[in-house]
């Protein structure tokens, strides 16, 4: 039996305000309660996890805008709903996070720990690290979506430590010089020895070292700007400077791909990798943990050690994923990793699709646009859908999705990674 579910909303600094944020417009619709157009709305949570849990709605949570039994508590009293392979695997919790982000302002450069890590991190810092599970995620974007993500090749490198000189003087000839002296023949264990020294200098410098750069670095740009055109990381930077003056991550944004996602492709991001989201507004799924190590464009707590410590400094490009089609409705977004995967369905007015049964459990959102959720064989009309709504959807249940005929039905679906299943 599907659920419908009452979910949780962060408001982060970095959110959007309540008249333009996608994540208010879907609190709103799913709570019922009121945006206050004053505060910023940054993430729509729907899963378990403790610190944005969902709540069962109706017959099965209590009243209609949801009762007090979250879908955690449910699922323990009902694991046969997440599948024999999902509770062999993981036992009886949701091994997914599902959420909508509305980015306005950059997010910190972190990263997320492995396994391993995590269990140390929560075990000696749980105020700061609060569960022991690794973090790997994806972000489907809605809007026009910008990213830091990974490093840069080491010829942009090169490329960045002769334009950028600011670098050079903050991490010293004597370490620019190893990068610069890099050989194509050299493997992965040099280079990444390279670019660890190089990167854990720069954002260990003091705070008075990188005001004093991030000043001489703005101003050379802005004066620049007046007799050429800024590149993108340039133009970055300044907007980097305005969020965040006098901080490191400013500087150490030239590390790091830039990536523009359009509507409709996917990025991921594995343990131990850096990241920053700059902008826009995505889909995001991960497995489920809030395990945050942060070194810059924050003002939360940093921990510079460990995270110069963990990452893995593999240079290159990010891969793109832009879905691939399941039928002329569904694309689907298959990341490498066991936990998650996603499907966006875009259904014309009047269409109806079949989303076959599944070995694991699933989570659906109602974008936007209207219809209906029809679970298994059931001659019923199914479960009115609208905007805002989440359904759970158990292992093993076969869903007919129709789209009311006012208009498309969009409609986004996490699960469990179909490969585990075989």
């Amino acid at each position: 039996m599907a659920a419908r579910l009452r979910c949780s909303v962060q408001n982060y600094d970095w959110g959007r305000g309540g008249g333009e944020s996608t994540v208010a417009r879907l609190f709103e619709r799913n709570s019922g309660g009121e945006v206050d157009p004053e505060k910023k709305y940054a993430e729509f949570w729907m899963g378990t996890h403790e610190s944005g849990p969902s709540f069962l709605v109706g017959d099965d949570g209590g009243d209609d805008k949801g009762g007090n039994l979250t879908l955690k508590s449910w699922i323990l009293e009902n694991r046969g709903a997440l599948g024999e392979k999902v509770l062999e695997k993981w036992g009886s919790d949701l091994p997914f996070l599902f959420k909508v982000l509305s980015v306005a302002k950059a997010l910190s450069i972190q990263a997320h720990p492995d396994k391993e890590l995590a269990k140390m991190l929560n075990r000696t810092h749980p105020d700061l690290y609060k569960d022991s599970n690794h973090k790997p995620e994806m972000a489907v974007a809605i809007t026009e979506f910008k990213a830091l993500c990974g490093f840069i090749s080491v010829e942009e490198l090169k490329y960045v430590l002769i334009n950028v000189p600011e670098i050079t003087e903050l991490v010293g000839d004597e370490d620019a010089s190893k990068v610069m002296n890099i050989k194509d023949q050299d493997g992965y264990v040099e280079v990444k020895a390279v670019l660890q020294s190089i990167f854990t200098k720069l954002m260990s410098a003091s705070k008075d070292a990188i005001s004093e750069l991030v000043l001489k670095l703005t101003s050379r740009l802005h004066a620049e700007s007046k007799i050429r055109v800024l590149t993108e990381k340039e133009q970055l930077v300044l907007l980097l400077e305005k969020q965040y003056p006098a901080d490191v991550g400013v500087i150490s944004a030239f590390f790091f791909n830039y990536v523009k996602l359009s509507p409709g492709e996917a990025l991921y991001i594995g343990a131990n990798e850096p990241h920053a989201y700059v902008s826009g507004e995505c889909m995001e799924c991960m497995a489920t943990s809030d395990n945050v190590v942060r070194a810059g464009l924050t003002p939360k707590y940093r921990d510079v050690q460990t995270l110069c410590s963990m990452l893995t400094y593999k240079p290159g490009v990010p891969e793109i994923l832009r879905g691939i089609p399941l039928n002329p409705y569904i694309l689907r977004y298959t990341p490498p990793f066991d936990e998650f995967e996603v499907d966006h369905c875009l259904l014309p007015s009047g269409e109806s699709v079949e989303f076959s049964a599944i070995p694991g459990p699933s989570l659906f959102l109602v974008m936007a646009g209207g219809g209906r959720l029809q679970i298994g064989s059931v001659e019923d009309d199914g479960m009115m859908a609208k905007e805002g709504d989440v359904f759970f959807v158990p292992a093993m249940s076969e869903i007919k999705v129709s789209a009311d005929s006012a208009g498309a039905l969009d409609l986004y679906r996490a699960g469990v990674n179909n490969r585990i299943f075989g």
